[in-house]
């Protein structure tokens, strides 16, 4: 017998996930194949768990007991398990009930009693919230609203549980029985706390891979070269404070010590009987899924794979790489790889460099992501060559280089470096993105309190590297950038553009707006600079010019004058080597270094505004600039003595206020704020601030060769800036009292059910026109009706139905909002004009039935604009506005915004757009109703966040005019959600 097609298991509900401790777990629905695997899971369960379990001694399961727990429904009766190893080590069940708490008979009941229990050698780790999760959205998804859950009272671990998940409960106490009954709605509070674990969880395993006790390589060569044996030699150049192992199968029996490096080889990991942290693994791909096995029976937390041979190989190599995620996953391990490059941590007390890296980076505050081990290298060369050494302009907190990052992501180390108090710019070499959605939620929050500078490699559809399974690129790549930009990041085209901006941003102070004074013994070279500035859209001002000859005091004394002027927000510095009898320093090797501390002197007298150097022939002055040098007490100006220079801490303000920005200001302290219903958070999630280390920097001052280049980073350290400043106050997405949001719900399941029975999952369709207008006027969107009109007579009774005078249209595809090939005919007053007109409109353009002309009322005159929405793989949710026909089509001038977009958002979106002057009344004509516009923007955002099966809204043309809008065309699309979504509980991708 067939199970029915309802009571199928359900795949989509199996999900990985990180836990509290940093460690994995697959949680799936249980099956009746899991009896055996109940019972072992039942029988390594403490007395006192199971009697807080069942209230009553209980000490093992009948056969009726494990049948009722291993067969369900996945409806009315749901269970989960946690495993790892494939064992379960937590489950969790719900049972749906009616009113009175008896087994459910009605489907239209809403409440389930849930119930938890967790293996005790596992409580502590965060695995039940993990469940709570999942749990909820199964049963959000099977029509239960409402969780039940009966505690004991000296079970405070589980009440916990419940009381710390966010949701609106409620608490009773009764016949000695804690009540819990809690809306599984999501609220602000849920998704923030859920965020806010899965930001620890995810940080805490990077951690445990970037600071292992000990590591092993397992594949080290007997002979010098290849994988293993350099990535062992990088760990013990690099000083590594940690316990190290060489492992490889070919090892003599009787070899115990590997020679010169001296230290333990073994055969076997088993042999090794210290816990090891991470593994890395250099052997032939065949033999990574049994070094993979070792590792996870020997409880090893992290995996790192140099081995290549996976999805860059071709499908083979894909399905090889899937099945490796599978295993590492079963038992419970991170994974970096396959064919990754490696990991570096420069922390004195760690000293880690686990990669193919021919030397270990100076310590610093930058950390580093790619996805392309030639990048990485390109990257760490670069560095090291602008800044050597440990505590240089150009230190390195962490590097990863992840390869074809079949697990860990940039995502998962924007959730590490997020909090890490040694890291203060992030910078991330990307070449897919795995979830869009929540890299832009991460990159937005991470921007918050560091700056994210990102370079996107194979920006162009069809170049995606292949050992990367990513979705096809819908949108143009300065459309990608545009929303980059939205959410705080500093997108950059190239490899040295990330170094140049890195520099800047880890040394120093955010400017506080875009005024740039300029000076230098160069005239040519100022006005180099100043003419960057202008094509950066800065401000500069009229370049000071020193003599050819001037001495570093010369420079010194310009410098701090310029610093203390309060219409300067930053400086650039221009040097040429000096010539002249007069000159203080003789030409040579040490006139750039006597420079460099008088340039050093003056600006720590102003720590709080940025200075850049552009040099020409001057390399002795960027290497002094880039080394670390002990900091001056500042000259107080005045005959003032103020405080020694330190790094300021708080966010610069906006001008015209005395600037003061750090590289790294901390979030503000406190508890979050209380936000009101549908109220946008500050880009931080609501979660405790990451921790700030204050330290007390040496000063070190980026120079450049070019003044192209040194102009370019600090601009984006101001626009950097001034999104900072208004990040703070984000706006909100307002409340709509006329929005049906659980009957457009309604609706479009229903029309789902009956558009897509035969329809591949996440293929989309069109919905009918007139479900369409229904769908939209739940959300407040009300289209101008449109009659069809496939003949003159059906056309005169619409245009009498809806009153002179008219428009007659074609909705031929290729006519669509084509009113310059003559398809529109306006302002038709009267029965003879409209018969006329459609005579003329068939025969010049084609048959009615080749056209399908339809006829709608005419509106106010206005500005016509389009709006859309749409789901795009490469960006996530998009709401995307801009002027009908040629603006938006021929010259692409359309701006865009992520969803959900806020009231600030929308409005800097209407007029970011270069016609937007046309809607504000350019040249003497009558402005239009903007804010009419921008209530239509919101709600389009509202629908597509509220539901993510809306995977498109078409809204073309909009009549904008001065007292309202009319939306004189509407297309919806849907498509059922994938199963992993950003939108859900916590889960590691898939890739």
């Amino acid at each position: 017998m067939q199970t029915p097609p309802e009571h199928a298991y359900p795949t989509h509900w199996e999900a990985d996930v990180v836990l509290r401790d940093g460690g994995t777990a697959r949680i799936r629905p249980i099956t009746p194949d899991d009896a055996e695997r109940l019972v072992s899971f039942y029988e390594q369960v403490s007395d006192e768990s199971k009697y807080y379990r069942f209230f009553a001694p209980y000490p093992r399961l009948s056969d009726r007991d494990v049948h009722r727990f291993t067969h369900h429904d996945y409806i009315d009766r749901v269970g989960l398990a946690a495993t790892v190893g494939g064992e379960f080590i937590a489950t969790v069940r719900y049972d749906r009930i009616n009113d009175q708490g008896l087994p459910a008979k009605d489907p239209d009941d809403d409440q389930a009693e849930v119930a938890f229990l967790v293996q005790d050698a596992h409580q502590g780790r965060g695995v039940a919230s993990a469940l709570l999760e999942h749990i909820a959205a199964v049963a959000r998804e099977r029509g239960i609203r409402r969780f039940a859950a009966e505690v004991l009272p000296a079970n405070s671990k589980m009440i916990k549980v419940f009381t710390d998940a966010g949701y609106t409960h409620k608490r009773t106490f009764e016949d000695g029985v804690v009540r819990l009954e809690f809306d599984l709605e999501p609220t602000e509070q849920s998704m923030a706390v859920m965020r806010g674990r899965e930001q620890r969880a995810e940080a805490r395993s990077v951690q445990r891979l970037l600071a292992p006790g000990s590591v092993a390589v397992i594949g080290t060569g007997r002979a010098p070269g290849g994988l293993g044996r350099t990535a062992l030699r990088s760990l013990l150049d690099s000083g590594f404070t940690g316990r190290v192992h060489a492992v490889n199968h070919a090892f003599p029996e009787d070899l115990r010590r590997l020679d010169p490096e001296d230290v333990p080889a073994v055969r076997a990991l088993r042999e090794v009987t210290d816990p090891v942290d991470l593994a890395v693994i250099a052997v032939p791909a065949d033999s990574v899924p049994e070094a993979i096995r070792d590792c996870g029976e020997h409880g090893v937390q992290g995996v790192l794979v140099l081995s290549s041979g996976y999805a860059e190989a071709g499908p083979d190599g894909r399905e090889r790489q899937r099945a490796l995620l599978r295993q590492a996953r079963s038992y419970g391990m991170r994974l970096i790889g396959p064919n990754a490059f490696g990991l570096i941590n420069t922390a004195p007390d760690v000293r880690l460099n686990a990669s193919l890296a021919p030397r270990m980076p100076g310590a610093g505050h930058i950390g580093l992501f790619t996805q392309s081990g030639a990048i990485g290298i390109a990257l760490l060369s670069g560095l090291h060559a602008r800044g050597p050494g440990d505590g240089g302009i150009a230190g390195v907190s962490a590097f990863v280089s992840a390869g074809n990052r079949a697990d860990v992501s940039g995502n998962d180390l924007l959730q590490y470096w997020y909090e890490d108090p040694d890291t203060d710019v992030v910078i991330l070499y990307l070449e897919s993105i795995g979830n869009p959605r929540k890299f832009a939620r991460l990159a937005r929050r991470t921007a918050a309190v560091k700056p994210v500078v990102v370079a996107k490699g194979a920006r162009h559809n069809g170049t995606a590297p292949p050992g990367h399974a990513v979705p096809t690129v819908r949108v143009p790549d300065s459309t990608v950038a545009a929303l980059m930009r939205q959410a705080g990041v500093i997108r950059v085209d190239t490899v040295t553009e990330l170094i140049d901006a890195g520099l800047l941003l880890a040394s120093q102070p955010l400017p506080a707006g875009p005024r740039i004074a300029i000076l230098g013994n160069s005239e040519s070279l100022a006005l180099l600079a100043y003419d960057a500035c202008l094509t950066e859209g800065l401000r500069p001002q009229r370049p000071r010019v020193l003599a050819s000859a001037a001495t570093p005091d010369d420079f010194r004394a310009a410098l701090a004058e310029a610093l203390a002027a309060d219409g300067c927000d930053a400086v650039v510095v221009t040097a040429i080597p000096w010539v002249g009898e007069g000159a203080a320093v003789s030409p040579g090797g040490s006139e750039g270094a006597a420079l460099a501390d008088a340039l050093r002197t003056a600006a720590t007298a102003h720590p709080q505004k940025p200075v850049t150097v552009v040099h020409l022939a001057m390399d002795d002055l960027a290497q002094t600039l880039a080394a670390p040098a002990q900091p001056a007490e500042p000259q107080a100006p005045d005959g003032d003595n103020p405080e020694p220079a330190a790094r300021p801490t708080d966010p610069a303000p906006a001008p015209p206020p005395a600037p003061a920005r750090a590289p790294r200001p901390p979030a503000p302290t406190g508890p979050p704020p209380t936000l009101t219903a549908r109220q946008t958070p500050p880009v931080r999630d609501a979660e405790a601030d990451p921790p700030r280390r204050p330290r007390r920097e040496p000063l070190r001052i980026p120079a450049y060769p070019a003044a192209e280049r040194a102009v370019r980073s600090l601009a984006e350290a101001v626009r950097y800036a001034a999104w900072r400043r208004e990040a703070a106050d984000p706006g909100r997405v307002p409340e709509y009292d006329d929005i049906q949001e659980a009957q457009a719900g309604a609706d479009i399941e229903r029309l789902l059910d009956r558009l897509t029975p035969d329809v591949p999952s996440g293929r989309s369709v069109p919905v009918p026109p007139q479900d369409a207008e229904a769908l939209l006027a739940r959300y407040g969107i009300h289209t101008l009706p449109v009659l069809p009109a496939p003949d003159p007579d059906t056309a005169v009774r619409a245009a009498a139905r809806l009153g002179y005078p008219v428009a007659l249209k074609t909705t031929a595809p290729h006519l669509r909002h084509r009113p310059d090939l003559g398809g529109v005919r306006l302002d038709i007053a009267g029965e003879a004009e409209l018969r006329r007109t459609y005579a003329e409109l068939t025969d010049f353009l084609g048959s009615p039935e080749e056209l399908r002309p339809v006829v709608q009322s005419m509106v106010p005159r206005g500005v016509d604009t389009v709006v859309r929405a749409a789901i795009d793989p490469a960006a996530g949710a998009v709401l995307s506005f801009g002027l009908a026909g040629a603006p938006s089509q021929l010259l692409g001038d359309i701006a865009h915004r992520l969803i959900p977009a806020t009231d600030r958002e929308v409005a800097e979106q209407i007029r970011s757009i270069r016609a937007a002057p046309l809607l504000f009344g350019w040249r003497g004509s009558q402005p239009v109703d903007t804010a009419a516009l921008a209530e239509l923007l919101l709600r389009v955002s509202r629908l597509v966040d509220d539901h993510p099966e809306v995977v498109g809204v078409d809204l073309e043309p909009v009549v904008v005019a001065a007292h309202g809008l009319s939306v004189l065309g509407a297309t919806v699309r849907l498509a059922r959600p994938p199963a992993t979504t950003d939108l859900g509980p916590r889960r590691l991708p898939v890739y």
